[in-house]
């Protein structure tokens, strides 16, 4: 908003401010209101401020999960199923999910012009398309940075399972420099990760059985005297970001909290709800590090051991078995970490989002398949500021185009932004010296789901 039209407003609460501008009755452009409700958003006392991205590899059919369409040739063969909210049906493949739709708001007007897994992995998880020398941060190191604390034992991101290899540079944190950075924990291979306990332990943290505390200690102190010397003679980001995060490994080693990956001290009932299987325990991992304070977690939907063949959700061939091999372990995991978070009182400050790089052909293909399709696709948001409940936008009958209510990258992602209290608006520095703001300006957010 311009100071002009903060001093004629100075007063509206974030609701008013989502009537007015949804009528039409301020004449102010977007680019102009959306920091200014930013802003109100942040102070509000109830402002959420923990993020949970559930990534689905490879792009998911919204044909057969959230956007069914029963009676056309191109429906297939997934039947769709009534939800918890009257008049909204999902894939028959998610019945748990459908008794959580009263905490899901589903997007089913997605539509980017991106079909390559490299270049539409980096629009969904930074907000930009590639841009020369620009290294646009990923979404979880851009969020992390404004909801998390420096002094945090624990990690401000932690990356569960991601798949870098098609498109590396949709995973790091760019420009923001390595103090951003995610920890990764668990296998990121296509197909998923049978040895999934051994696959979430963070490396290199535990001390060895032969070295006394005191031993440690003085190793410890030798390091950070040799690191201290060192940034004095060679200031600069490199020396300082390497610093900062020997002291945030120093710090978590030493914290009670990394406990939060130990799983084995959750119960075996609730561990089996989650799923035994990497996506599932990577689900209670997010939860487990949520409800310690860690304000972004993403955990990756690579594959399910055994399953079809192929990248993930990338279901060219046999589309049908491997939709229904994947919800199997989605469906479970995605539910109970909704239900598991609304009974520790989490879910109000807990943003829930689910999304790929892109959805896939309602024509089905030779090979029973589906293929790449940026035109029209779904993704969901749950939870901490969404009114969920309720369906964005619709395709057409045939699937092949949005007929109402188009949703852009930057739209979703400012709204998750607002959901958590993010300034859209603010300005990063890049590593070409142009500011680069958290979202892009033109971005038109979703005001229906903001609760």
């Amino acid at each position: 908003m311009s100071n002009s039209t903060s001093a004629h407003f100075p007063n509206l609460s974030r609701r008013d401010w989502l009537r007015l501008t949804a009528c039409g009755t301020l004449g102010i452009s977007q680019s102009g209101w959306l920091a200014a409700l930013a802003d109100e958003t942040a102070k509000s006392p109830d402002r959420k401020r923990s993020c949970i991205l559930l990534w689905m590899t490879g792009g998911p059919s919204q044909t057969d999960t959230f956007d069914l369409k029963p009676g056309h040739a191109n429906g297939g063969e997934v039947k769709p199923i009534d939800t918890s909210v009257p008049g909204i049906q999902i894939s028959e493949h998610l019945p748990l999910l459908a008794q959580q739709m009263k905490h899901c708001a589903i997007v089913r007007s997605m539509s980017t012009k991106e079909g390559d897994h490299a270049r539409a992995t980096y629009l969904m998880r930074t907000g930009y398309l590639p841009q020369g020398p620009v290294q646009f941060p990923t979404i979880g190191s851009v969020w992390s940075k404004e909801l998390g604390k420096a002094e945090s034992e624990l990690p401000n991101f932690v990356s569960v399972a991601p798949f870098r290899f098609l498109s590396p540079g949709a995973f790091g944190p760019g420009f923001l420099g390595p103090r951003h950075a995610p920890l990764v924990v668990g296998d990121g291979q296509p197909g998923g990760n049978t040895d999934y306990e051994k696959s979430l332990q963070v490396k290199n943290l535990a001390v060895g059985k032969d070295v006394a505390a005191s031993e440690t200690d003085a190793r410890l102190d030798l390091l950070s005297g040799l690191e201290t010397d060192f940034l004095k003679r060679n200031p600069g980001v490199t020396a300082s970001s390497h610093r900062a995060a020997y002291l945030a490994a120093v710090r978590m080693m030493r914290s009670e909290a990394v406990k939060a990956f130990e799983l084995t001290d959750e119960t075996d009932a609730l561990r089996d709800a989650y799923g035994r299987n990497q996506f599932g325990q990577g689900c209670l991992l997010a939860r487990r590090l949520v409800e310690r304070g860690v304000p972004f977690v993403e955990v990756s939907l690579n594959g399910v051991p055994g399953g079809a063949g192929g990248l993930g959700w990338d279901t060219h061939q046999g589309n049908f078995e491997g939709v229904k091999s994947l919800c199997g372990v989605l469906d479970p995991a995605w539910s109970t970490l909704l239900k598991d978070l609304k009974e520790r009182g989490l879910l109000d400050s807990t943003l829930v989002i689910w999304m790929g790089e892109f959805g896939r052909t309602p024509n089905i293909n030779a090979m029973k398949g589906r293929d790449h399709f940026p035109n029209a696709w779904s993704t969901v948001l749950c939870g901490g500021g969404i009114r969920g409940g309720q369906v964005v936008g619709k395709t057409s009958d045939d699937g092949m185009k949005v007929d109402d209510r188009p949703v852009a990258t930057s739209d979703l992602l400012a709204t998750a932004c607002l959901a958590l209290g993010i300034d859209p608006m603010k300005q990063n520095m890049s590593n070409v010296g142009r500011p680069v703001r958290v979202a892009d300006p033109e971005a038109s957010p979703i005001h229906n789901v903001l609760a």
